[in-house]
Parts: structure tokens; sequence; C-alpha cells
């Protein structure tokens, strides 16, 4: 029971921070997970006591992340880079490990020897894309600095992991050949590699082939497909091999398959995508979630005596590696096709932030070595922790100096208003087209919904609009019976139906309750001079419809409507599009209950639907095709609108 606690603290831990994070957006993400992390462990409850399982945790949460990085690459993009790829991904790698590790041995040899020094280097020398992203959202940074640090942080796990096992096992045995551990890193690294590929073609065949048989398979391939990572990453392990690259490349692998079925399967691909977004989301925040959480008790075992040195320790590692990944690409070890080369230089020493794979690989240092206790695992944690912080406090302090902000060409507010006119523009055509019928009512009613969704309600517009529009159906019921159209005792019923619906919904004037009362005690006077005459008129609560009499309150609670539409369409503005169309639900909801037994035409609804969704796309592009707004304003529209379309579509299944 406390393992479930302690899971559900953590994801609310995560869940509390991206909403910090959204209203106060200018701190990293990855800060308020750590700070939420240290408040998780101030609780007093033994569900934080959190005992860390490396290989687990590498299982279900490093592999997964792993998985998801590599089937959002571009093949073609990775092919065609190889060569820099390499170059930061094993060449920048290995000379970080040996360098910072003969620094550290150099600076402590009674502490650090060769091995352990190399040990710490390997651990500090994966980076984070999505620790960088989280700092350069708002920001304008270069594609090619953006492009080489994803692959980067895809790749240098794996040589970060690999560097490490080979320290382990040189610090086990004592012993180091050259000739062997260039083996084994070339079985393990390219080995994963292969493995991988295999596997990953193997799944994706299966998935092909359900594919061809089934048409309705998301609920056998999105299983599968969350399933990959682990059953890989196990069964590469198992092999010896690395279990990160295999991830990887199989991730990879699946990326073709997304490139060859980009128009199809669409359902299967959105729900995938979606998944594997909150998966990706959750997973990382949970990791800097841990982190916060391991730091106090990190902490509590490290003496105040030795904190400093540990501090100072973390600088210069992290200045080492920084300074390294600066000549590394000012010097043209590695091709990122700069046209800026100092300032690009300077970008990707400061995207060298490290983040999940340096925490993971920290934790996965064993406890025993040789059955001995590891005395320098709590400190080598420490030092990690302390150079993730430094990295993303210098990241986020260093890129905006050096980068621009972001600016879209338009406002959150324009984007709203020209949704709002869209949706405008496909129901007045809507209206305008054909005859009416009830079916157009509930699309037009649903349309509504597009607009309200993204504009604050103002409360008392709505109330005026509310009260003119009660005093336009009184009006309406009077003419009709002026008219013949309906009975007095139509007329009686359908003035305290009205008023007591209008009540519910809306708070009235002086003068509004003065026509309200007028209405009432003139229908009380007709009541009354028919009873004088002798004739039955009995309307009352007792007043009971017919299937046939509702149908017929309907048509007049529909030629009500059309008065109140006239008034609403003659006064309906951008900035009261939300109040207007919160009268017109009001008032088709009322006559739905009318219309409750009565069959409409789910054909008919499906295609006024696609209709209107065609409509909206027309008129942003008849706008953009006047110059009326930017491409990257329809564009944001286009996939509003497309999206409002896919919902509706997901609905009908």
């Amino acid at each position: 029971m406390e393992m479930i606690l302690g899971i559900v603290l953590l994801l609310t831990a995560v869940v509390a921070a991206n909403v910090v994070h959204l209203v106060y957006p200018k701190i990293p993400l990855s800060i308020y997970q750590i700070i939420a992390g240290i408040l998780l462990a101030s609780l007093p409850t033994e569900a934080t006591n959190f005992t860390m399982h490396p290989e687990l945790f590498m299982m279900v949460v490093i592999a997964p992340l792993m998985f998801n990085d590599g089937q959002n690459q571009s093949f073609r993009y990775l092919s065609s880079n190889i060569r820099s790829i390499l170059s930061m991904t094993v060449g920048l790698a290995l000379v970080t490990v040996l360098i910072t590790g003969s620094f550290l041995h150099w600076l402590q040899p009674e502490t650090f020897s060769l091995a352990l020094a190399f040990m710490l280097a390997a651990i500090v020398t994966p980076t984070d894309a999505v620790a960088v992203k989280s700092i350069t959202t708002n920001m304008k940074v270069p594609k090619n600095v953006n492009g080489a640090l994803e692959y980067e942080s895809l790749f240098n796990d794996a040589s970060g992991i690999v560097l490490l096992d080979l320290a382990l096992e040189t610090y086990r045995s004592g012993q180091f050949s050259l000739s062997h551990g260039i083996w084994i890193f070339v079985y393990v690294f390219f080995g994963g590699i292969i493995f991988g590929a295999v596997l990953g073609s193997l799944l994706i065949s299966l998935r092909t082939s359900l594919m061809r048989k089934h048409v309705d398979i998301g609920s056998i391939v999105i299983p599968i497909n969350v399933m990959t990572p682990i059953v890989v990453y196990w069964l590469a392990e198992e092999l010896h091999l690395s279990g990160i690259l295999a991830v990887v490349a199989a991730g990879v692998v699946h990326s073709i398959l997304y490139d060859r079925m980009r128009l199809t399967s669409t359902k299967v691909q959105m729900s995938t995508t979606t998944i594997w977004n909150i998966i990706s989301d959750a997973l990382n925040g949970l990791v800097f979630v841990l982190l916060g959480v391991m730091l106090p008790q990190v902490l509590g075992r490290t003496s105040w005596q030795n904190l400093g040195a540990i501090v100072a320790l973390a600088f210069a590692i992290y200045i080492i590696t920084t300074l390294l990944r600066f000549l590394w690409v000012r010097f043209k070890f590695v091709n990122i096709q700069s046209t800026n080369l100092n300032r690009d230089s300077l970008l990707m020493a400061l995207g060298g932030i490290h983040g999940t794979i340096t925490l993971a690989l920290a934790f996965s240092l064993p406890v025993l070595i040789n059955n001995h206790q590891f005395a320098f695992r709590n400190s080598m944690i420490l030092i990690a922790a302390i150079v993730i912080l430094i990295s993303i406090a210098v990241g986020a302090i260093g890129y905006p100096i050096i980068l621009p902000p972001k600016s879209k060409s338009y406002s959150k507010s324009e984007f709203q208003k020209e949704l709002i006119k869209t949706v405008q523009y496909a129901i007045n055509e809507l209206r305008t087209s054909e005859k009416y019928s009830p079916e157009k009512a509930v699309v037009i009613d649903q349309l509504s919904s597009q607009m309200t969704q993204y504009h604050e309600f103002n409360r008392n517009v709505y109330s005026q609009l509310m009260g003119k529009a009660h005093q336009i159906e009184l009006a309406t019921l009077d003419r009709l019976n002026e008219e013949g159209r309906i009975s007095d005792k139509e007329a009686k019923f359908l003035v305290n139906f009205v008023t007591r619906s209008i009540f519910r919904v809306n708070k009235h004037s002086f003068l509004e309750l003065w026509v309200i009362l007028w209405h009432r005690l003139k229908w009380r006077f007709i009541r009354y001079r028919h009873l004088k005459k002798g004739s039955r008129y009995n309307v009352g609560p007792k007043y009971q419809l017919t299937k046939e009499q509702r149908a017929e309150t309907a048509e007049i609670l529909e030629i009500i409507n059309r008065e109140i539409d006239k008034y609403l369409h003659s006064i309906e503005t951008p900035q009261n599009a939300n109040e207007v169309a919160m009268v017109r639900r009001t008032y088709f909801q009322r006559k739905r209950f009318f219309l409750h037994d009565i069959s409409m035409d789910t054909d008919l609804i499906t295609s006024l639907f696609i209709e209107a969704f065609q409509l909206e796309h027309s008129y942003v592009q008849m706008q953009l095709a006047d110059d009326r707004f930017s491409q990257e304003l329809a564009n944001a529209l286009n996939e509003q609108i497309s999206t409002d379309e896919l919902v509706y579509t997901q609905s009908l299944d």
C-alpha cells in the first residue's frame, strides 16, 4: 500500500510542478520538479522513503524515454548526419571521460583512482535534450544547434553507460586491458544498435501484418508499442548488450514506419502519439522529482566538512566538460553547419545540460562491490546531482542572454478573435443554406461550443441579452396569438413555460420584471374571461402534452428562436460572441426538451458537421488569400479546426 501511495505522491508532485510552471514559466520546469521533490521528502510519511533499484529504474523509466526519443527522430536526417552524430556521441564522450577522469585523478589521487575517476566522468557525460527544451521553450534556438543537441543526447547516453560499465569492471578487477576494453565497447555499443534494429523490425512486421488483416487494431498495436522498449531493453541486457542503444535503435526503426504510414491508420497514430506524450512528460517529471526526493537523503549522509569540497569539485567538473564542448565545436571536430561559429559553439557548450541519464547512472552505482560497501557511492551521487543543478542554472541564465525571445506573428487574443469569426462564418452559412431542420440546430449548437471554450464569459452581457431575448419571445407569442396561429390556451401555457424557464437562468431588471408581470396578468384575465363564459379552460400543472402537441410546441418555439436569432445576429460581435452563443444554446436546449422523443437523422447531422468544418477551412483560406492574417495564424487555425474535426469523428465510433 505504501508503494502505491508513494507513486501517487510522485505523480501528484509532477502535476503540481507543471501547474506552477504554467503560471510562472520563466523558471525551468525541471527546477520546479526538483523543488516539488524536496517538499515531498519533507512529508511525515514512510511512503516517500523510496528505495532505488537501478536495473528496474533503467528498464521502466529510462528505456521508454529513450525509445520515444528514437521514434520521434527523422531517419533521413540521422543517416545524412551520421558523422557529426558519431563525433559528438562517441568522440566527444571518450575525450570528456579521459580528460575529466585524468583531471580528477591528478587533483585528488588519494581519493580518486583512475577507475573511480573515469566512473564519475562517465556519469556526467550524458546530456539531456528535454532539459534544454524546457529552458529554451520561448527562445529562437538555431535549427542546426537544436538538431545537434537532440541527436547527441539520443546516443551519448549509451556511450556514458558503456564507459561506466567498463570503469566499474576495472574497479572490481583492479586490471584494465586496452584491447579488451575496445572489444567490449564495440560489442556492447554496436551490438546493441544491431539487436535493437532487428528486434524493432520484427515488431514492425507484426504491426503491419495486423494492419493488413484488421481495420481496428488500436487495442492491440498500442499496448505492443508501449511494451516494446521494456522488452527490447530486457532482452539486450540479457545478451550483455547496451539495452539503451537497443531501445534507441528500435525507436528509430519505428520512426521509419511512421514516415511510411503518415496518412494511413491515422486514428492509431494519433492515439499512440498522445499516449507517448503523456508517458514521456510523466516519466521526465518523475526523474527530477525523484532527484528532489533523494537530495535530502544524500545530504543527510554527507558531513558538512566534506560538502564544500564536493560542491567545488562539482563546479570544476562542470567547467571542464563545458569547456571541452566549446572547443570541440569551435575547432570543428564536429560539423554543425554553422554560420556563426563562436555563437553556436557557446550554445552547444551551454546545451550540455545534464539530467535524466546522469541521475540514473549515479543511482545505478552498486551498493556493494566485491562484497564490500562502496564508500564513494553517496559522494558520487551528490556530485552528479550538483552538476545537474549547476548545468540547469547556467543554461537558464545563459540562454536568455544569447538567444532572442521566440515571437509569434499573432497574439493569443488575436487567435481567439479569428477563431470566433471562423466559427461564426460557418454558422451563418449553415443558417442561410437550405431549409431549417432540427438536425441543423444540433450542429449549430455544437459549433457554438468552439467559441465558448476560448473566450471569457461576461455574466452582465449575458443577462442583458437574455432579458432582451425574453421580451422578444413574449412579443412573438402575442403576435402569434393575435394572428390565430396559437390558441389562448396554448399561449397561456407557453407564457408560463418560458417565464419559469427564463427565471431559472437569468436575473432581470425592474423594467423586464414589469413586462413579465404584465404578460402573466394579461393571460390570467383571459383565463377569467373564458371561465366566466362557462368554457372549459384547464391550463396548469396537470396540462399534459401528447407527442403531436410536443412537436407543435417545438415548432412554435422554433419560430420564437428564429426571431431571437435575428436579433442576436444583428448585434453579434467578436467581443460578445461567447455570450451570444450561450443565449442561443440556452434557447436551443429548452426546445430540445420537446424533441427528446422525436428521432433525428444522424447521417444528416454528420454531413452537416463535415460541411461546417469545410466552411471553416474555406474561411481561413479566403482570409489568408486576402492577406487578412499571416500564414502562421492560418496554420494555427487550421490545426485547431482539424483537431475539433478529429474529436467529432472519433465520437462517432
